[in-house]
């Protein structure tokens, strides 16, 4: 699923300081990526405070998932708004 419904291959290009700044901490939006796409889990009460346990939003957390609890199909409840550059 993508944010604005565009292919994941038209979705635009967002730098590693880009993502930084969608941590929830300045901004409304909350922004993780995992293997190279961006997702919005701004909706999720989970990540309200921009971060979810030990992970934070704004960051790359494709090394982290490798650790997680859960699958890594829990992206798929989340729009796609972009890729990692």
């Amino acid at each position: 699923m993508t944010g604005d419904g565009r292919p994941v291959a038209e979705q635009p290009f967002y730098t590693r300081g880009q993502l930084a700044l969608r941590n929830g901490q300045d901004r409304d939006e909350i922004w993780v990526a995992f293997r190279g796409l961006i997702y919005d889990v701004s909706r999720s009460r989970l990540w309200k405070r921009g971060n979810h346990y030990e992970h934070w939003a704004g960051q790359d957390l494709t090394p982290e998932m490798a650790q997680a609890p859960h699958l890594p199909t829990v992206f798929d409840r989340f729009p796609v708004i972009g890729r990692l550059a």
